[in-house]
């Protein structure tokens, strides 16, 4: 499971705090990717939500690098707010934190007006249908600037692709591990533990393909629709709701560069 699922324990939680840099891959890449397609000026003011928030630290690290965006982070376990809660008490009132779950609509409310919504590892346990309505709504209730940037586990058509994304997370794993902790500990666990959801599948997860996900949020009428980073079955992807070049967005070179956002992340995870 990944933090933004209901039935996400305590246990769980901190089971994922310890070994979240081992069992995603390149985490660190991936919400750096993430973050160089803001659609704003390091300088602009604007307001974003983060579903599955986790610990923070994508909240974090965009809160550093735009000092004058506005936050209200949601993950569905009170141990994960917990620590939210603590890692953006710097930000002050800037911060806000609520608790969601993903499987339920009574929380979109959240997202009226808001000029960027960010998601983590927490959209694949709704099923097809749910994401088609989900990226509708998203559309229908972000601000004219907005968008929807995700990080999520992704499905293959073939079974060789599962069985190759399956290989590649162990491999990655196992790197991440040694590279972490200077030994397989941490990978000893992720694989007694059945973390590889490509190899130990569970009900709660139900991936779609990135093709299926791009045509879906192009469907609800997101521009500039794409697939941003892709590795071992993760994935980053999104669109924005007007078209680049809009007056309101910066150029991509007024945002933070990819090295700068991945700074700001790796600072965010471990404080």
């Amino acid at each position: 499971m990944t933090q933004g699922d209901s039935k996400w324990s305590d246990d769980e939680s901190r089971a994922y705090a310890q070994l979240a840099d081992v069992a995603v891959p390149s985490r660190r890449e991936q919400l750096a990717a993430l973050i160089t397609q803001i659609p704003f000026k390091t300088t602009k003011k604007f307001r974003f939500v983060d579903l599955a928030c986790g610990e923070g630290g994508l909240t974090k690290a965009i809160m550093t690098l735009y000092p004058k965006a506005t936050a209200l982070a949601l993950d569905g376990s009170p141990a994960m707010l917990g620590a939210a809660s603590r890692r953006l008490s710097e930000f002050g009132n800037r911060a806000k934190m609520a608790t969601f779950d993903i499987a339920n609509d009574g929380w979109h409310h959240y997202i009226d007006g808001a000029d960027l919504v960010v998601s983590s590892l927490v959209i694949h346990h709704v099923d097809s249908n749910g994401k088609r309505s989900l990226y509708r709504d998203v559309f229908n209730r972000i601000s004219e600037r907005g968008a929807l940037l995700i990080v999520d586990v992704v499905a293959g058509r073939r079974p060789s692709v599962w069985s190759l994304h399956a290989d590649l997370f162990d491999r990655i794993a196992h790197e991440q591990s040694v590279n972490e902790t200077g030994s397989s500990e941490l990978f000893n666990i992720v694989q007694r533990d059945e973390w590889n959801l490509f190899r130990y599948p569970e009900d709660s997860e139900i991936p779609d393909t990135i093709f299926d996900n791009l045509k879906w949020l192009d469907e609800a009428g997101f521009q500039d629709v794409d697939c941003l980073w892709l590795r071992a079955g993760y994935a980053v992807f999104g669109g924005h709701k007007t078209a680049w070049g809009h007056p309101s967005h910066g150029l991509p070179s007024e945002g933070p560069s990819y090295e700068d956002a991945l700074l700001a992340v790796s600072d965010a995870l471990r404080n």
